[in-house]
């Protein structure tokens, strides 16, 4: 058979096969990522059926996958709603990644695989799923709850900090000396604050540049824009994902919503092959080797997750069953953690970091829904504050928790 045709039929079985996934994913109300990865993991090396043919292109689609997931984040935040909260929430960030950061180095300590596979576990057990996030947000009707900015917060500030963790991480796994990932380092923070400082100053004009009123312009010139900042950044040794970040951060308004729009479907297409590709590299027969150190270190920052949200929450002055479910909210980690284990998956720097990272995200990214929604009850029950009936609680909940409609009348 013609390698051509060959490899139209091995992509479209993978993107047929991803959209089955993802509607029995949503038929049951959870993420499809750990979905996409068993994929992975059923189509790499040693799975039931390895690819051949269509392995480079899923590559590259995965490669355009982060641009994308990166670049949709930045459209979701201002300029100015990133510097707010860098001034006002830099307290929780500090405490999220003190207290997530740590295991996973520890953990990569432990098992004796040296100080860079320790900064990149770090990173995989801090940052938790933005997307994983936003929908339990929404399926469990909690956008309008008090503690609901201060996850908001929480998860900003992660993002903001991959425009400083990556090329970190990127200078250590390419073996950088000191002077030139301190070099590297200085470019990406200077490319960054310069970004901010122009999109704060002349986003307005930025946008208008970009701006169209007929769809298929805009998409092809924020998506090339995206595309060749993303390798100008990479080849800068900075990160094509956070060229894409901050190009999402510089376009605002009108121009921000409708590229959101476009795009939306090819970030979910590209995503999903970017958690394959992960899976493709991930041999199955590796991971019963790490999964008790991923159960153990799922437990510990399940744990560590919900103490942030408490303290966080606590903090922003909200009630101690919102300091609960802010907690929990927090626990699910998915496309960030896969993002930086590929980098240390590619570099090839140990060989037992993918398959542990695999394993760890498919639990947390089950159990983090789960956590969002029975960690206010269950940790009422054991503290011996359960409510007396139904009925109250729901009275409590909208008298304390939810956020006053503008509408409303003032109390006297």
């Amino acid at each position: 058979m013609h390698s051509s045709a060959v490899f139209l039929i091995e992509f479209g079985a993978i993107i047929l096969g991803l959209g089955l996934l993802g509607r029995f994913a949503g038929r049951f109300q959870f993420s499809p990522i750990p979905l996409y990865l068993l994929a992975g993991l059923a189509f790499g090396e040693g799975g039931l059926l390895p690819l051949g043919t269509s392995e480079e292109f899923v590559a590259i689609g995965a490669e355009i996958g982060v641009i994308l997931l990166l670049l949709m984040l930045g459209l979701e935040y201002t300029a100015t709603d990133l510097v707010t909260n860098l001034k006002t929430q830099y307290p929780a960030g500090l405490v999220d990644a003190a207290l997530n950061a740590l295991p996973g180095a520890a953990m990569a300590l432990l098992l004796g695989w040296g100080p860079v596979a320790a900064v990149v576990l770090a990173g995989v057990t801090w940052i938790s799923s933005s997307g994983v996030i936003a929908k339990v947000l929404g399926d469990l009707g909690r956008l309008g709850n008090r503690e609901t900015p201060v996850i908001l917060s929480i998860l900003v500030l992660e993002d903001l900090s991959m425009a400083v963790y990556l090329p970190i991480i990127t200078a250590l796994l390419a073996g950088a000396g000191l002077a030139a990932g301190s070099a590297t380092l200085a470019i990406a923070l200077g490319v960054a604050g310069l970004v901010l400082v122009v999109a704060v100053r002349y986003g307005r004009h930025i946008s208008r540049f970009v701006s169209s009123d007929d769809p298929e312009k805009l998409l092809l010139v924020v998506l090339g824009l995206t595309l060749l900042v993303a390798g100008v950044a990479q080849q800068l040794q900075v990160s094509a994902a956070v060229g894409a970040f901050l190009v999402g951060i510089a376009l605002s308004g009108e121009v921000a919503e409708g590229a959101h729009g476009l795009l939306s479907p090819l970030r979910d297409l590209f995503a999903a092959v970017f958690f394959v590709f992960f899976g493709l590299h991930t041999d199955p027969a590796s991971i019963p080797p790490v999964l008790l150190p991923a159960l153990a270190l799922a437990v510990v920052t399940a744990g560590t997750k919900i103490a942030t949200g408490y303290w966080a929450a606590k903090r922003a002055g909200i009630s101690a069953k919102g300091r609960w479910r802010a907690g929990g909210t927090l626990v699910a980690r998915g496309e960030f953690s896969i993002v930086i284990a590929g980098l240390a998956v590619t570099s090839g720097i140990e060989p037992r970091l993918g398959p542990l990272a695999t394993a760890y995200v498919l639990i947390l990214v089950i159990v983090g829904p789960l956590t969002a929604r029975y960690t206010e009850p269950v940790a009422a029950l054991l503290l011996g504050r359960r409510s007396s009936g139904p009925a109250a609680d729901a009275t409590r909940d909208r008298n304390r928790d939810l956020v006053p409609s503008p509408d409303a009348p003032a109390e006297k």
